[in-house]
């Protein structure tokens, strides 16, 4: 079975400005993966290269075992495309620009589009005879998820696809990916909100500026040994080796510790504790290393 999508040094640059260098990225068929970095990291260039949109520099790319510049159009008709932000024609209705877009997959898929988007216009609480200009935001969105979604695509490829939803309309949104998924839809979501990503993804691959820094299970990306600890009743860190991002909130201090569990308690025992607690990070405090520069990492480790 072909990857959904796969990449080999695949390289774009915007003049002598750098975009992606050398990916190298793997999603097999089926998966829900999480693309993540901050803003500015090359997410939405490897989007619109692996899509046909931007013309890479260098290296390769295949979605499904085709070549992105050789097979663009079969490529394109087997995947739903939402863009970070949408541009639609302001004075048309929303089933208007649903029907166009619908339209540009065929007059043999129309009807099966029309049903479909019928049935998400109604989850996604979308009133299709109100004017584009006429919406908010969010509700902008929802045109967005309808057309990249009504046709059904074998890989679903969303860039940053929930700012403006609020959450009662987030958690729907996850709900219909996640039932595209179970029948055997591949999702690619590419998003900077971390908790959304270990929410809902099952493998991951970080980005910072333009390099792939990791790409794993999400569970692996996140394991790094280290432990949360919060305490209450110090006015400073305690005197430990291999602690950071220490943190104060009121009467409660919270760090990271990757160090022996015997030389914490035996630091902490004979300090004015009221309470303690130990847990694992989430994925938001693992991941900060990945996106501090290359100084302060060396530094941290």
């Amino acid at each position: 079975m072909a990857d959904a999508i796969k990449t080999t040094a695949l390289t774009k640059y915007y003049g002598k400005a750098r975009g992606i260098i050398d990916l190298e990225l793997k999603v097999t068929q089926g998966d829900f993966f999480g693309f993540i970095g901050p803003n500015g990291a090359g997410k939405s260039t490897t989007i619109r290269t692996l899509l046909g949109l931007l013309s890479p520099t260098g290296g390769r790319a295949e979605i499904f075992g085709k070549n992105i510049l050789t097979h663009k159009e079969e490529i394109l008709a087997d995947t739903g495309y939402m863009p970070s932000e949408a541009s639609f024609y302001r004075n048309r209705k929303v089933r208007e620009i649903i029907s166009l877009s619908a339209s540009l997959r065929g007059t043999d898929r129309a009807q099966d589009c029309a049903a479909e988007a019928a049935r998400l216009c109604e989850r996604l609480e979308l009133d299709t005879e109100k004017k584009i200009c006429q919406l908010s935001l969010g509700n902008r969105k929802k045109v967005s998820v309808v057309c990249a979604l009504q046709h059904k695509p074998r890989l679903c490829i969303l860039d940053e696809p929930t700012s403006g939803l609020d959450p009662l309309m987030q958690r729907e949104f996850f709900e219909i990916l996640k039932e595209r998924n179970r029948e055997g839809a591949t999702i690619f979501l590419s998003s900077h909100v971390l908790s959304e990503v270990q929410r809902h993804c099952r493998h991951a691959a970080v980005i910072r500026e333009g390099r792939l820094l990791a790409s794993d299970r999400i569970e692996n990306l996140g394991y790094t040994g280290a432990k949360q600890v919060t305490v209450r009743g110090l006015a400073k860190p305690p005197l430990l080796k291999n602690i950071r991002d220490v943190k104060q909130n009121g009467d409660a201090m919270t760090f990271l510790y990757s160090g022996s569990p015997n030389a914490l308690l035996e630091t902490l025992a004979p300090l004015p504790l009221t309470d303690i607690t130990i847990a694992e990070p989430d994925l938001e405090e693992i991941f900060l290393h990945y996106y501090t520069p290359q100084d302060s990492q060396k530094e941290d480790l």
